[in-house]
């Protein structure tokens, strides 16, 4: 089963929760990529969020 990302229009940011609860996978899972860098995040306003086309790569499979 897959997840639908939704379009957003324009530029759109998860948390690592939410990317988490995207992908299927657990939260330290993304914490963890994070660190090594196989996911790409940023910082907005203080916090860490990861952008929408981060995930639509990671979840087509794309590879950098």
């Amino acid at each position: 089963m897959q997840k639908k990302l939704p379009d957003a229009g324009g530029l759109a940011f998860y948390s690592p929760a939410d990317a988490a609860w995207i992908l299927g996978v657990d939260l330290d899972s993304i914490h963890r990529a994070i660190r090594v860098g196989e996911l790409r995040a940023v910082r907005r306003r203080s916090r860490l969020v990861i952008p929408a086309a981060e995930l639509r790569r990671v979840v087509g499979g794309g590879a950098r």
